[in-house]
Protein backbone atom coordinates (compact mmCIF):
# COMPACT_ATOMS: atom_id res chain seq x y z
CA UNK A 1 0.00 0.00 0.00
CA UNK A 2 1.13 3.53 -0.79
CA UNK A 3 0.97 6.12 1.95
CA UNK A 4 0.10 9.11 -0.25
CA UNK A 5 -0.89 9.63 -3.86
CA UNK A 6 -0.19 13.03 -5.35
CA UNK A 7 -2.46 13.84 -8.31
CA UNK A 8 -1.56 16.73 -10.59
CA UNK A 9 -4.66 17.32 -12.68
CA UNK A 10 -7.83 16.30 -10.88
CA UNK A 11 -10.00 15.75 -13.94
CA UNK A 12 -11.52 12.57 -15.33
CA UNK A 13 -8.27 10.60 -15.65
CA UNK A 14 -6.53 11.76 -12.51
CA UNK A 15 -9.71 11.64 -10.45
CA UNK A 16 -10.60 8.16 -11.64
CA UNK A 17 -7.10 6.91 -10.79
CA UNK A 18 -7.43 8.32 -7.28
CA UNK A 19 -10.83 6.68 -6.77
CA UNK A 20 -9.57 3.38 -8.18
CA UNK A 21 -6.59 3.27 -5.83
CA UNK A 22 -8.83 4.10 -2.88
CA UNK A 23 -11.34 1.41 -3.82
CA UNK A 24 -8.57 -1.18 -4.25
CA UNK A 25 -7.05 -0.28 -0.89
CA UNK A 26 -3.76 0.69 -2.50
CA UNK A 27 -3.42 4.15 -0.96
CA UNK A 28 -4.14 5.74 2.41
CA UNK A 29 -4.38 9.40 1.43
CA UNK A 30 -4.75 11.44 -1.75
CA UNK A 31 -3.50 15.00 -2.23
CA UNK A 32 -4.55 16.75 -5.41
CA UNK A 33 -3.73 19.87 -7.39
CA UNK A 34 -5.30 21.36 -10.52
CA UNK A 35 -4.55 24.59 -12.33
CA UNK A 36 -8.12 25.65 -11.59
CA UNK A 37 -8.72 25.97 -7.83
CA UNK A 38 -12.42 25.28 -8.37
CA UNK A 39 -11.56 21.88 -9.89
CA UNK A 40 -9.35 20.97 -6.94
CA UNK A 41 -12.03 22.03 -4.49
CA UNK A 42 -14.69 20.07 -6.36
CA UNK A 43 -12.45 17.01 -6.22
CA UNK A 44 -12.15 17.40 -2.46
CA UNK A 45 -15.89 17.84 -1.95
CA UNK A 46 -16.61 14.78 -4.09
CA UNK A 47 -14.20 12.67 -2.05
CA UNK A 48 -11.88 12.12 -5.01
CA UNK A 49 -9.00 13.64 -3.06
CA UNK A 50 -8.56 14.09 0.68
CA UNK A 51 -6.51 17.28 0.64
CA UNK A 52 -6.39 20.11 -1.89
CA UNK A 53 -2.85 21.35 -2.59
CA UNK A 54 -2.11 24.90 -3.65
CA UNK A 55 0.63 23.89 -6.09
CA UNK A 56 1.93 20.89 -8.00
CA UNK A 57 4.97 20.88 -5.72
CA UNK A 58 2.81 20.62 -2.60
CA UNK A 59 0.84 17.75 -4.14
CA UNK A 60 4.12 15.86 -4.63
CA UNK A 61 5.57 16.69 -1.20
CA UNK A 62 5.20 13.65 1.04
CA UNK A 63 3.80 11.46 -1.75
CA UNK A 64 5.30 8.08 -2.60
CA UNK A 65 3.30 7.78 -5.84
CA UNK A 66 2.46 10.64 -8.23
CA UNK A 67 0.18 10.75 -11.27
CA UNK A 68 0.52 13.63 -13.73
CA UNK A 69 -2.76 14.01 -15.60
CA UNK A 70 -2.30 17.24 -17.54
CA UNK A 71 -2.47 18.03 -21.29
CA UNK A 72 0.64 16.64 -23.01
CA UNK A 73 1.84 20.15 -23.89
CA UNK A 74 2.00 20.96 -20.16
CA UNK A 75 4.08 17.91 -19.23
CA UNK A 76 7.50 19.57 -19.38
CA UNK A 77 6.49 22.62 -17.33
CA UNK A 78 4.84 20.37 -14.75
CA UNK A 79 7.92 18.17 -14.41
CA UNK A 80 10.16 21.21 -14.10
CA UNK A 81 7.95 22.52 -11.29
CA UNK A 82 8.36 19.32 -9.25
CA UNK A 83 11.87 18.34 -10.36
CA UNK A 84 13.67 18.55 -7.04
CA UNK A 85 11.16 16.18 -5.42
CA UNK A 86 11.60 13.49 -8.09
CA UNK A 87 13.46 10.98 -5.91
CA UNK A 88 14.24 7.28 -6.52
CA UNK A 89 11.76 6.12 -3.89
CA UNK A 90 8.79 7.86 -5.52
CA UNK A 91 6.89 6.45 -8.51
CA UNK A 92 6.04 9.13 -11.09
CA UNK A 93 3.68 8.40 -13.99
CA UNK A 94 1.69 10.32 -16.59
CA UNK A 95 -1.40 9.47 -18.66
CA UNK A 96 -0.63 11.34 -21.89
CA UNK A 97 -1.98 10.11 -25.23
CA UNK A 98 1.34 10.70 -27.02
CA UNK A 99 4.60 9.33 -25.73
CA UNK A 100 7.68 10.39 -27.74
CA UNK A 101 7.11 14.04 -26.85
CA UNK A 102 6.45 13.14 -23.21
CA UNK A 103 9.64 11.07 -22.98
CA UNK A 104 11.65 13.90 -24.54
CA UNK A 105 10.05 16.46 -22.23
CA UNK A 106 10.89 14.31 -19.20
CA UNK A 107 14.54 14.05 -20.26
CA UNK A 108 14.82 17.80 -20.63
CA UNK A 109 12.98 18.62 -17.41
CA UNK A 110 14.37 15.95 -15.11
CA UNK A 111 17.92 15.40 -16.32
CA UNK A 112 19.55 12.60 -14.34
CA UNK A 113 16.32 12.08 -12.35
CA UNK A 114 14.39 10.89 -15.40
CA UNK A 115 14.93 7.22 -14.46
CA UNK A 116 12.13 7.48 -11.89
CA UNK A 117 9.51 8.63 -14.41
CA UNK A 118 7.36 5.96 -16.10
CA UNK A 119 5.39 7.15 -19.18
CA UNK A 120 1.91 5.59 -19.33
CA UNK A 121 -1.18 5.81 -21.54
CA UNK A 122 -4.44 4.31 -20.28
CA UNK A 123 -6.77 3.52 -23.18
CA UNK A 124 -9.84 4.73 -21.33
CA UNK A 125 -12.13 7.72 -21.19
CA UNK A 126 -15.64 9.08 -21.42
CA UNK A 127 -17.45 11.50 -23.68
CA UNK A 128 -17.83 13.88 -20.73
CA UNK A 129 -14.65 14.86 -18.91
CA UNK A 130 -14.03 16.63 -15.63
CA UNK A 131 -13.80 15.49 -12.05
CA UNK A 132 -17.59 15.21 -11.76
CA UNK A 133 -17.37 12.21 -14.10
CA UNK A 134 -14.47 10.51 -12.32
CA UNK A 135 -15.17 6.80 -11.91
CA UNK A 136 -13.34 4.19 -9.85
CA UNK A 137 -14.15 1.58 -12.51
CA UNK A 138 -12.82 3.61 -15.47
CA UNK A 139 -9.65 1.53 -15.79
CA UNK A 140 -11.23 -1.87 -15.15
CA UNK A 141 -10.37 -4.13 -18.08
CA UNK A 142 -8.76 -1.37 -20.14
CA UNK A 143 -5.30 -1.55 -21.65
CA UNK A 144 -2.59 0.65 -20.18
CA UNK A 145 0.43 1.16 -22.42
CA UNK A 146 3.72 1.68 -20.58
CA UNK A 147 6.51 3.12 -22.76
CA UNK A 148 9.77 3.11 -20.80
CA UNK A 149 12.86 4.67 -22.33
CA UNK A 150 16.26 2.96 -22.14
CA UNK A 151 17.07 4.95 -18.98
CA UNK A 152 13.83 4.19 -17.11
CA UNK A 153 14.46 2.25 -13.91
CA UNK A 154 13.14 -1.33 -14.45
CA UNK A 155 12.06 -1.45 -10.80
CA UNK A 156 9.85 1.60 -11.36
CA UNK A 157 8.38 0.02 -14.49
CA UNK A 158 7.45 -3.04 -12.44
CA UNK A 159 5.91 -0.87 -9.70
CA UNK A 160 3.84 0.96 -12.33
CA UNK A 161 2.77 -2.36 -13.83
CA UNK A 162 1.70 -3.64 -10.42
CA UNK A 163 -0.31 -0.49 -9.65
CA UNK A 164 -2.25 -0.53 -12.92
CA UNK A 165 -2.81 -4.28 -12.66
CA UNK A 166 -4.00 -3.77 -9.09
CA UNK A 167 -6.88 -1.59 -10.29
CA UNK A 168 -7.92 -4.04 -12.99
CA UNK A 169 -6.05 -2.78 -16.05
CA UNK A 170 -4.20 -4.92 -18.60
CA UNK A 171 -0.65 -3.66 -19.02
CA UNK A 172 1.29 -3.72 -22.29
CA UNK A 173 4.82 -2.41 -22.76
CA UNK A 174 5.86 -0.71 -25.99
CA UNK A 175 8.58 1.54 -27.27
CA UNK A 176 7.43 5.20 -27.41
CA UNK A 177 7.76 5.43 -31.19
CA UNK A 178 5.77 2.25 -31.78
CA UNK A 179 3.07 3.61 -29.48
CA UNK A 180 2.78 6.89 -31.36
CA UNK A 181 2.71 5.20 -34.76
CA UNK A 182 0.00 2.77 -33.68
CA UNK A 183 -2.21 5.36 -32.01
CA UNK A 184 -1.88 7.77 -34.91
CA UNK A 185 -3.70 5.06 -36.89
CA UNK A 186 -6.31 3.87 -34.40
CA UNK A 187 -7.01 6.96 -32.29
CA UNK A 188 -5.59 10.23 -33.54
CA UNK A 189 -6.64 9.87 -37.20
CA UNK A 190 -10.23 8.86 -36.30
CA UNK A 191 -10.53 12.02 -34.21
CA UNK A 192 -9.17 14.14 -37.04
CA UNK A 193 -11.61 12.54 -39.48
CA UNK A 194 -14.54 13.11 -37.11
CA UNK A 195 -13.62 16.79 -36.71
CA UNK A 196 -13.24 17.28 -40.47
CA UNK A 197 -16.34 15.30 -41.44
CA UNK A 198 -18.70 17.00 -39.01
CA UNK A 199 -17.32 20.38 -40.04
CA UNK A 200 -17.81 19.55 -43.73
CA UNK A 201 -21.48 18.74 -43.15
CA UNK A 202 -22.30 21.45 -40.61
CA UNK A 203 -20.78 24.34 -42.59
CA UNK A 204 -22.67 23.68 -45.81
CA UNK A 205 -25.48 26.09 -46.66
CA UNK A 206 -28.04 23.38 -45.90
CA UNK A 207 -25.95 21.84 -43.12
CA UNK A 208 -28.50 22.43 -40.35
CA UNK A 209 -31.18 20.71 -42.44
CA UNK A 210 -28.89 17.74 -43.07
CA UNK A 211 -28.04 17.45 -39.38
CA UNK A 212 -31.72 17.40 -38.45
CA UNK A 213 -32.08 14.21 -40.49
CA UNK A 214 -28.99 12.44 -39.11
CA UNK A 215 -29.51 9.03 -37.55
CA UNK A 216 -27.55 6.65 -35.30
CA UNK A 217 -24.83 5.98 -37.90
CA UNK A 218 -23.97 9.66 -38.15
CA UNK A 219 -24.04 10.02 -34.36
CA UNK A 220 -21.74 7.02 -33.91
CA UNK A 221 -19.29 8.23 -36.52
CA UNK A 222 -19.10 11.80 -35.21
CA UNK A 223 -19.37 11.17 -31.46
CA UNK A 224 -15.68 11.87 -30.85
CA UNK A 225 -15.93 15.21 -32.67
CA UNK A 226 -17.28 16.55 -29.38
CA UNK A 227 -13.97 15.78 -27.63
CA UNK A 228 -12.13 18.39 -25.56
CA UNK A 229 -10.58 20.88 -28.04
CA UNK A 230 -7.45 21.82 -26.04
CA UNK A 231 -6.60 18.19 -25.33
CA UNK A 232 -6.89 17.17 -28.98
CA UNK A 233 -5.08 20.25 -30.24
CA UNK A 234 -2.06 19.14 -28.21
CA UNK A 235 -2.32 15.48 -29.26
CA UNK A 236 -2.65 16.19 -32.99
CA UNK A 237 0.29 18.60 -32.95
CA UNK A 238 2.48 16.41 -30.75
CA UNK A 239 2.08 13.41 -33.05
CA UNK A 240 1.88 15.33 -36.31
CA UNK A 241 4.41 13.31 -38.32
CA UNK A 242 2.79 9.92 -37.68
CA UNK A 243 -0.69 11.43 -37.95
CA UNK A 244 0.01 13.01 -41.34
CA UNK A 245 1.47 9.73 -42.58
CA UNK A 246 -1.74 7.94 -41.58
CA UNK A 247 -3.85 10.70 -43.13
CA UNK A 248 -1.98 10.11 -46.39
CA UNK A 249 -2.78 6.38 -46.25
CA UNK A 250 -6.44 7.20 -45.61
CA UNK A 251 -6.51 9.63 -48.51
CA UNK A 252 -5.16 6.92 -50.81
CA UNK A 253 -7.89 4.54 -49.65
CA UNK A 254 -10.59 7.18 -50.10
CA UNK A 255 -9.26 8.03 -53.57
CA UNK A 256 -9.48 4.35 -54.47
CA UNK A 257 -13.15 4.16 -53.51
CA UNK A 258 -13.88 7.41 -55.35
CA UNK A 259 -12.34 5.99 -58.52
CA UNK A 260 -14.55 2.89 -58.24
CA UNK A 261 -17.64 5.06 -57.85
CA UNK A 262 -16.64 7.27 -60.78
CA UNK A 263 -16.13 4.16 -62.94
CA UNK A 264 -19.72 3.09 -62.35
CA UNK A 265 -18.60 -0.55 -62.02
CA UNK A 266 -20.97 -2.15 -59.49
CA UNK A 267 -19.09 -5.47 -59.39
CA UNK A 268 -15.73 -3.90 -58.56
CA UNK A 269 -17.29 -1.54 -56.01
CA UNK A 270 -19.16 -4.33 -54.25
CA UNK A 271 -16.01 -6.47 -54.16
CA UNK A 272 -14.05 -3.65 -52.54
CA UNK A 273 -16.78 -3.03 -49.98
CA UNK A 274 -17.12 -6.76 -49.25
CA UNK A 275 -13.38 -7.10 -48.62
CA UNK A 276 -13.51 -4.35 -45.99
CA UNK A 277 -16.83 -5.54 -44.56
CA UNK A 278 -15.54 -9.08 -44.08
CA UNK A 279 -12.32 -7.82 -42.46
CA UNK A 280 -14.27 -5.62 -40.06
CA UNK A 281 -16.72 -8.40 -39.22
CA UNK A 282 -13.89 -10.79 -38.33
CA UNK A 283 -11.99 -8.24 -36.26
CA UNK A 284 -12.59 -8.83 -32.56
CA UNK A 285 -11.61 -6.11 -30.12
CA UNK A 286 -10.65 -8.54 -27.38
CA UNK A 287 -8.59 -10.78 -29.64
CA UNK A 288 -6.81 -8.31 -31.87
CA UNK A 289 -3.01 -8.55 -31.84
CA UNK A 290 -0.89 -5.97 -30.05
CA UNK A 291 0.66 -3.33 -32.33
CA UNK A 292 4.01 -4.22 -33.87
CA UNK A 293 6.84 -3.79 -31.42
CA UNK A 294 4.82 -4.37 -28.27
CA UNK A 295 5.61 -6.90 -25.61
CA UNK A 296 3.10 -8.21 -23.08
CA UNK A 297 3.78 -7.28 -19.50
CA UNK A 298 2.34 -8.44 -16.23
CA UNK A 299 -1.44 -8.62 -16.07
CA UNK A 300 -3.83 -9.50 -13.24
CA UNK A 301 -2.95 -12.96 -12.07
CA UNK A 302 0.64 -12.59 -13.26
CA UNK A 303 -0.13 -13.66 -16.86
Amino acid sequence: MYQQLGVIGCGLMGGSFALALKKAGLVKRVVGYSKSPSTTEAARKLGVIDVAAESALLAVSGSDIVLIAVPVAATEATLKAIRHLVNPGVLFMDVGSTKCDVVDAAKRALGDRVAGFVPCHPIAGKEAGGVANADAALYQGCKVIITPSPVTDPAQVQRATDVWSGIGAQVVRMRPQHHDTAFAAVSHLPHLLAFAYFNAVATQARGPDFLSLAGPGFRDFTRIAASEPAVWRDILLANRADLLAQAHKFREALDGFERLIESGDPVALEAAIRKVSDARASWQLSDRPSPTGSNPAARPGGK
